[in-house]
């Protein structure tokens, strides 16, 4: 991945040179603060509390998957010129210090979103598949947006460096942080009246398990195939022999797999379970269909409200 990035930062410095004999067109120069995300969460976030008084674009294609992501040389450029980057800053952003300390051109203000709230370890539960290049140096789960308290305080810092860089808007952006605000904590109050009166309180993933701060929050006791971050996507047979017996004794019944999953392992549990597979999204990234249809984080997470129901009863 370095050599990678070593050999990206080269293009980019040609491209740059390039740029400047002519016009730049990766800023925008129409007053607007311009912002750049990694991936979708953050992108929503700030397209809703700015509205029309910011520029906002992600760096991540949707139906991208996101834990394979390189940056392009224009991506590193619109990141070198940005007003405000935005990044998640786990082991996958690892590249971003690289570019960041790279060259003279820097963003005004950065925005990690692993520094706004208290991280959680990734862990291995019970059963659970353990990638074979793993390490023994701590990581950090990075989907810390699955929260809504979480997707909060993230929008919240969002909205003051917005204010800090565009005072003229500052109002704008803080009314809007406010109504926003408002829509998460409702999904945060429909999260506690499932949870709080569920029939039980465990999930089954046969997939990965990018929700541990949504777990955390819930109190969900949960099994999985693999930990959230994982590059690993056939699990040996007793993880799934494991899996379906969990589904049995406690008669789970539904099996959830993420989106751009194939979802070929939590089909197999259902077959032998007769439980139903429903799909719960971590919202990393969205299709282009949905993109395009304007679909955002909170519908998603109203999406996911409702297959936790069905989940829990």
């Amino acid at each position: 991945m370095k050599k990678f990035i070593c050999t990206i930062l080269c293009m980019v410095v040609i491209v740059s040179v390039f740029c400047a004999c002519g016009k730049n067109d990766t800023k925008k120069d129409d007053g607007k603060l311009n912002i750049v995300s990694t991936i979708f969460p953050p992108y929503d976030f700030t397209r809703e509390i700015g509205g029309d008084r910011v520029n906002v674009s992600m760096l991540l294609k949707p139906g991208m998957e996101s834990h394979s992501y390189d940056p392009t040389p224009q991506d590193i450029i619109k990141i070198q010129e940005s007003d405000i980057f935005i990044y998640v800053g786990g082991e996958s952003d690892e590249w971003v210090n690289d570019i960041l300390e790279s060259g003279d051109r820097k963003p005004k203000k950065i925005i990690s979103l692993m520094d706004i709230v208290d991280k959680v370890r990734e862990e291995i539960v019970e059963g659970m598949e353990k990638d074979e290049d793993d390490s023994d140096e701590t990581e950090y789960d990075e989907h810390v947006w699955t929260s809504p308290v979480n997707a909060s305080l993230i929008t919240r810092k969002i909205s003051e460096t917005l204010c800090e860089l565009d005072t003229k808007n500052a109002d704008f952006f803080k009314n809007k942080t406010s109504e926003y605000c408002q829509r998460l904590s409702a999904l945060d109050n429909e999260f506690h009246k499932i949870t709080d009166n569920a029939k039980r309180k465990t999930i089954v993933f046969g997939d990965r398990f990018p929700f541990r701060y949504l777990a955390d929050e819930y109190g969900l006791k949960y099994y999985a195939a693999f930990p959230g971050c994982s590059s690993e996507t056939e699990p040996s047979a007793a993880t799934i022999s494991f899996l379906i017996d969990k589904v049995k004794e406690e008669k789970i019944p539904v099996v959830f797999s993420i989106e751009f999953s194939s979802g070929k392992v939590a089909d197999t549990i259902c077959e032998s379970t007769g439980a139903e597979k429903l799909t719960l999204h971590s919202c990393h990234n969205i299709t282009q269909k949905e993109f395009d249809s304007g679909i955002s984080y909170y519908s998603l997470m109203l999406d996911n409200i409702n297959a936790l129901r069905e989940a829990l009863q």
